[in-house]
């Protein structure tokens, strides 16, 4: 294979898959790592890949980029469908324990199966506390949910509250449970996501649930972005649709987290 055929093909496979590492992808194309190394200089010269250490991720994974919630949406439903039903386990079987749900499309994928959560009495309604937009108008249908709306500055792209109210608000709360997602989760950096102030949310909500819960596909292992919320040591358990790669779970295993695979 002529080296442009090869960096088009290492192009498309970054593409399609958010990330690649250079001794993966030298094993892929039978080539040595030094080859690769070479090859994705000349990719991020022309703009089609971006180098990070150890390989290189698409041109659209910078530590800030982050893209709307309606757009994220079918981004991996399926592994996200798998991932919410392997964290039903963690939500409280019935309305003596209260959960907080965090924004995103994982978590939104767990909110869609509490429609169904029914208590062992009739009257038993599930204590929820959410500061997103998407999620409480999901869960305003249900009568088996006690919802309960934190309020702030929505921002438009997680459609979630944040800011000094939200803030204040979560400072007063101690919930049973709580459930995360995170833009990436690293053995370097712990949880990460582009904004501040939902960083500032995350890690609030960390600091208040006894214990918490995070919801990953596959493509958020060992990604970074800008704001570090929480350490791998701050969460109890996480919920992923891939075995984390080996220093991360070396990392998770350390930390003491508990790791299940949808």
């Amino acid at each position: 294979m002529y080296a442009p055929e090869r960096q088009a093909a290492i192009s498309a496979v970054i593409s399609a898959e958010g990330r690649a590492g250079v001794a993966e992808l030298a094993e892929r194309f039978d080539v040595t790592t030094e080859t690769i190394r070479r090859d994705l200089d000349a990719l991020e010269r022309a703009g089609l890949i971006r180098r990070v250490h150890g390989g290189a991720v698409a041109p659209d994974r910078g530590s800030v980029v982050e893209r709307p919630v309606l757009q994220r949406n079918d981004v991996a439903r399926s592994a996200k469908s798998r991932i919410a039903q392997a964290a039903l386990p963690f939500v409280p079987a019935d309305s003596a324990s209260a959960l907080l749900l965090d924004a995103g499309t994982s978590v939104g994928a767990l909110a869609e199966l509490l429609l169904d959560w029914r208590g062992p009495q009739p009257e038993d309604a599930l204590p929820v506390i959410t500061h997103s937009v998407t999620v409480a108008a999901l869960l305003a249908r249900s009568a088996s949910i006690d919802l309960h709306v934190l309020g702030g500055r929505v921002r438009r792209v997680t459609d979630a509250a944040v800011g000094p109210t939200t803030l204040e608000q979560i400072s007063r709360l101690r919930p049973d449970v709580a459930v995360l997602g995170t833009n990436g989760i690293s053995a370097a950096a712990g949880l990460t996501t582009p904004d501040e102030a939902e960083a500032a949310v995350k890690a609030a909500m960390v600091r208040a649930a006894r214990r918490v819960i995070v919801l990953a596909d596959s493509s958020k292992l060992e990604e970074e972005t800008l704001v570090v919320f929480a350490g791998l040591a701050d969460i109890d358990v996480l919920v992923t649709d891939a075995e984390p790669p080996a220093a991360l779970a070396r990392a998770l295993a350390d930390a003491d987290v508990d790791v299940v695979i949808a």
